[in-house]
């Protein structure tokens, strides 16, 4: 809201980077470098949640950077914005995106290049595995109810490097947080990620909200939001990212953890999407 805004003077502005990409980047009101967050927004683009949430990071000490990974794309941006059409992303395309994205933040003397992390956001949730998997100076990365509904388990001409490859890879600890009522992402879907962090030798910390559709922590959408959990999984977000900058995880050891609250009644097939 406007006034949250006003009282701690930090607003989202647009900034560009590598060959003149849009990003809108939010930085907080304390003196020195500071980590740096890459914020990945959900299918409808750069949207009021996407500069709601780089301003919440910002409150929260980080500089919040969401890069527009939709710039390729020529035709109707406002169909985009209002979910009617769905723009595909190449991990060719997004990679190069994402590298300029860290190259920026490491050349900017408001961040500290030595402290980056990723949030993935629904349809960019696999962006944010798909990072960290091909570089190693990212301190953590966050999937917010995306990367493994379903078919995106599977490798196609788009994103040809199956999500399970991503995951033996990833270089840095994990945070996946996810919904039982989610209507892209089963729970099937979510024990598999843990089985595969495990399989792997991953550090992660995995949570499954109950109740919780598809895109919960979108307060622009009253259909979807749930305060409680909203609230809930943005402190688990700062906690795991501020452990993250601090060098909190022993890379010597393996840390682990899976918090999961469903029905013994829960049917997949019910579960439906919210506006």
């Amino acid at each position: 809201s406007m006034a949250s805004k006003q009282s701690t003077g930090i607003t989202a502005t647009t900034v560009r980077f590598g060959d003149g990409i849009g990003a809108v980047r939010a930085l907080p009101k304390v003196k020195g470098r500071r980590p740096g967050v890459i914020l990945l927004h959900e299918r409808y683009g750069i949207d009021q949640h996407t500069k709601d949430l780089t301003v919440k990071l910002a409150r929260a000490g980080f500089v919040g950077f969401a890069p527009d990974l939709f710039h390729r794309f020529t035709g109707d941006r406002k169909s985009v914005l209002r979910g009617e059409q769905r723009v595909d992303l190449t991990d060719a395309g997004a990679l190069e995106d994402l590298n300029a994205a860290v190259a920026y933040l490491k050349k900017s003397n408001h961040v500290d290049g030595s402290r980056l992390a990723i949030i993935g956001v629904c349809q960019s949730g696999r962006q944010a595995l798909l990072l960290p998997a091909n570089r190693s100076d990212i301190a953590g990365t966050v999937v917010l109810y995306g990367a493994i509904g379903g078919k995106e388990w599977l490798a196609n001409d788009l994103r040809p490097t199956p999500v399970e490859n991503l995951i033996a890879k990833v270089s840095c600890p994990v945070l996946g947080i996810f919904g039982e009522a989610d209507h892209i992402i089963s729970i099937d879907d979510v024990v598999r990620f843990r089985n595969c962090l495990e399989k792997e030798r991953k550090s992660y910390h995995v949570r499954l909200y109950r109740d919780a559709p598809h895109g919960w922590l979108n307060d622009t959408m009253p259909g979807r939001y749930r305060e409680e959990s909203a609230k809930d999984a943005w402190a688990l977000m700062m906690a795991f990212l501020k452990k993250c900058f601090a060098d909190g995880w022993d890379k010597e050891r393996i840390f682990s953890t899976f918090e999961s609250d469903y029905s013994t009644h829960y049917d997949f097939t019910k579960n439906v999407r919210m506006e």
